[in-house]
């Protein structure tokens, strides 16, 4: 049997999209762009151009809920390995967009830079238990202007499974859509096998950016999946309470699956978030807390209960270094998620409010996934049964060792972390070196990347998306892309 949880009763979630429902209806959604209100408009929502807001009815997210998909399928680079996000099963990706790296020589962050983002990203092929990549870091050598696709085409060239991304203005989507046809071939194999997602995010309470809301519509046309991450704070941009957060959640991300599905209905979309509780003792927004986890959980099963596939940045952590709370935080949160089967669960190697990363952590917080796979495997009788043949032999050789039923079921039930999980005995822990799990970290760490492939594309497909990246590069100023180590 899979273990499971939940926080909501079904009763409780009507309730809460019935309001939800109502705030669309009654209050609406302000929207400043002028293509997305036309197509409002065109699908019978109420629209009023001066106020630049839009009011959504009944029937119109009717039509919207009933043409999204209720699952999304992402492909590797090479078109293989398909990730499933949908029903319970459970995915696990990187944080994202962090503007810190944390230097482990140091023990202090700092801005990220090409060489950063390629240990990221050829660490990631590494990754067992980390189905898909995003693009984590932003590089600080290029452009700001294309600092969003860049992330994308460093991700393409050195990892090939499929990539969490986004973009930070409606002219970089352009170059980001013609580096995944690059590697696709044409719009329908792009179609076909989607290779990225996008994390378009609704601003609280109840606005979209023009940028944002552009992305949505400009994904849906090449269908490209998109993630819709609303960001209530409860106490601040929020209610204070879970569920009057969950309301307001439910309203922005609905808004985006209309929008998404007046634009091309049956395009693939996330009911995702990035919600978070508001400390008023220090202004933060801590990821790790237990409220925001329990939000996420929540409004995973609004989602569920909707038939759409789920995301949550969930599984990181606020500590500043790789401490207690770092691994306290990142490894409840993995667990709330899995047993709560949210799809694709964002947080892995993230610390500091979102806004640091950590290959070392990244390496520890790939054993804690590993943990919860295993966990959500359940318990199930394999070949326990009649127990006392087995137990025969066990008082007979006074051990179990080399039974056959031991080599039979060993490595599908006992869960074996890596390296950098310290299960020795004190005495050999001390003759290997005494290395903390930082030091643990770092040397498997090294070992993934001194293993790594230093290219997964054909060298042509590589080529293109360095002449469609420096092109992009030389409209912004830069005549020389940074050297790739």
């Amino acid at each position: 049997m899979r273990p499971t949880l939940r926080f909501l009763t079904d009763e409780l979630i009507e309730k809460i999209i019935t309001e939800a429902r109502l705030l669309l209806g009654n209050l609406g959604v302000e929207l400043p762009n002028d293509e997305a209100l036309a197509l409002l408009g065109d699908h019978g929502a109420r629209v009023d151009l001066k106020s630049r807001h839009v009011w959504m009815t009944d029937d119109l997210i009717d039509k919207a809920l009933s043409s999204a998909p209720p699952s999304v399928i992402l492909y590797s680079s090479s078109g293989q390995t398909p990730v499933r996000l949908e029903n319970y099963t459970v995915n696990f990706t990187p944080g994202s967009t962090a503007i810190n790296i944390l230097d482990e020589t140091t023990g202090k962050p700092r801005r990220p830079n090409t060489s950063d983002y390629v240990a990221f990203a050829r660490l990631m092929n590494g990754m067992t238990h980390i189905a898909t990549q995003s693009t984590a870091l932003i590089a600080t050598d290029v452009p700001e202007k294309v600092s969003d696709s860049y992330r994308l085409y460093l991700s393409l060239l050195y990892c090939e499974k499929p990539i969490i991304t986004g973009a930070f203005s409606i002219e970089a989507f352009e170059i980001m859509k013609d580096l995944q046809l690059a590697v696709r071939g044409s719009e329908k194999n792009l179609a076909d096998k989607p290779l990225t997602m996008f994390s378009c995010c609704p601003t609280s309470p109840l606005r979209w950016s023009k940028t944002t809301s552009q992305n949505v519509i400009d994904c849906a046309r090449y269908s490209i999946p998109v993630e819709f991450i609303a960001m209530p704070l409860s106490g601040f941009i929020a209610p204070v309470t879970i569920v009057g957060s969950l309301i307001q959640h439910t309203a922005e991300t609905l808004s985006g699956v209309v929008l998404s599905q007046v634009a091309r209905p049956g395009a693939p979309v996330v009911y995702g978030g990035s919600p978070a509780v508001f400390d008023i003792r220090y202004e933060t927004t801590p990821m790790g807390d237990i409220g925001t986890m329990m939000t996420d959980c929540a409004y995973n099963e609004i989602g569920k209960h909707l038939n759409l596939p789920t995301q949550a940045y969930i599984g990181l952590s606020d500590a500043k270094l790789l401490d207690a709370q770092a691994g306290l935080e990142s490894s409840m949160g993995a667990t709330l998620a899995a047993l709560s089967g949210i799809n694709c669960v964002a947080g892995p190697g993230m610390l500091d409010f979102e806004s640091c990363f950590s290959l070392e952590k990244l390496v520890i917080d790939n054993e804690i996934c590993g943990m919860t796979y295993r966990m959500i495997e359940g318990i199930e009788p394999k070949d326990d049964f009649p127990a006392q043949p087995l137990f025969e032999e066990l008082i007979k050789e006074q051990h179990l060792l080399i039974a056959d039923h031991t080599r039979r079921w060993l490595k599908s039930e006992v869960h074996m972390p890596g390296p950098a999980i310290d299960r020795a005995q004190r005495s050999r822990w001390q003759q290997e070196g005494g290395l903390t799990l930082a030091r643990r970290a770092r040397r498997e760490m090294e070992k993934v990347l001194a293993g790594a492939r230093s290219a997964v594309l054909p060298e042509e497909t590589g080529s293109e998306l360095t002449r469609l990246m420096q092109g992009a590069a030389r409209r912004h100023g830069m005549e020389k892309l940074p050297d790739l180590p």
